[in-house]
């Protein structure tokens, strides 16, 4: 069985630069994350750093199952940090699933979905056949992203979301 492990690399878009998670990041995303109005659809409450840095510790560590390849990336727009995008491979590196969050200041831009896009071209890249996200019904804004990169809503659920999915060109 080939592995799914694919190193994150940075990745460049117009106006962001996507650098591979550190878990130095975490006090300056702790900032970015600290609303509790970007847990509506995900549950949860916003890490204070000091968590957060235990699970960007866990995150850069890379997933103990040698068939899942863990990639995360930080946002940075000019000078500071405004989100996060991640890609969990799986099947051989051939499925991956994604996720994205911009801070609340920054959110209405359009960088959520430009660092989707820039995410997806990557991974087209590195072999990735298959791009799914879960996004809940209700969540227009994370839908308009999932479009954006060219993903489509299916008939499936998991957990009360609509599963996404794009397959991508040989």
């Amino acid at each position: 069985m080939r592995s799914s492990a694919i190193p994150a690399e940075p990745i460049s878009t117009a106006r962001l630069a996507l650098l591979p998670l550190r878990v130095a990041h975490a006090r300056e995303m702790a900032a970015v994350l600290d609303d509790p109005a970007l847990h509506t659809f995900i549950g949860g409450s916003p890490h204070p750093a000091e968590a957060l840095r235990a699970r960007y510790e866990r995150l850069v560590a890379g997933s103990p199952d040698p068939g899942v390849g863990w990639c995360n990336w930080v946002l940075r727009e000019g000078t500071c940090l405004v989100g996060t995008v991640q890609a969990t491979v799986t099947d051989e590196g051939r499925l991956a699933e994604i996720a994205w969050v911009v801070g609340v200041p920054w959110q209405g831009r359009g960088l959520a979905s430009e660092a989707a896009r820039g995410l997806v071209g990557w991974l087209r890249q590195q072999g990735v056949r298959t791009v799914v996200a879960h996004i809940h019904p209700e969540h227009r804004a994370s839908a308009a992203v999932a479009a954006a990169a060219g993903l489509s809503p299916t008939e499936e659920q998991q957990d009360g979301e609509t599963r996404w999915r794009l397959d991508l060109p040989r």
